[in-house]
């Protein structure tokens, strides 16, 4: 991974209605100077969200990639499969705002973006403002943890954290 030098390696995947905006996502990266790829195409066809979120998922989990962006229809199947997985935290975004409080206060590793709802020029600029807004840290590490700790089957209530 190359986040510690500033830049970043994003892995990309989208269903059928998505795929137009991965593409465009993955120009907008580079652009800004990051390493994207997109994790498989559905060249047109009728694909589904929970598999793509699932591929995608595990470039994160793996190391392969340091963040990914998902797109669907709403995005909300995406955000929805993808929080399934262990370690991921997938935000659902429509705006600048919450791009930045995803990254600030929940240290997001998955953007979740609506292909239906959302403009090419939004989408830029959410993308813009997620890869840039570092995660804040203290009172907001704790709550991370404990996402960590219902991840693994526990009362975060209970934790020592």
């Amino acid at each position: 991974m190359s986040e510690s030098n500033g830049t970043h390696i994003i892995a990309i995947g989208s269903d059928h209605r998505g795929s137009t905006a991965a593409k465009q996502i993955l120009e907008t990266l580079k652009n800004l100077g990051h390493e994207g790829f997109i994790v498989g195409t559905c060249d047109d066809q009728p694909c589904d969200y929970p598999e793509k979120a699932w591929q995608v998922g595990h470039e994160v989990t793996s190391g392969k990639a340091d963040r990914a962006v998902l797109i669907c229809g709403t995005g909300i199947g995406m955000s929805i499969a993808a929080n399934k997985i262990n370690g991921l935290r997938a935000a659902l975004v429509h705006d600048e705002l919450t791009a930045q409080l995803s990254r600030s206060h929940n240290d997001a590793n998955v953007l979740c973006l609506s292909a239906d709802l959302l403009g090419a020029r939004l989408m830029d600029k959410i993308i813009e403002v997620w890869i840039k807004t570092p995660f804040d840290g203290g009172r907001h590490q704790r709550r991370i943890e404990k996402i960590t700790e219902i991840e693994q089957g526990r009362d975060p209530s209970l934790a020592n954290i």
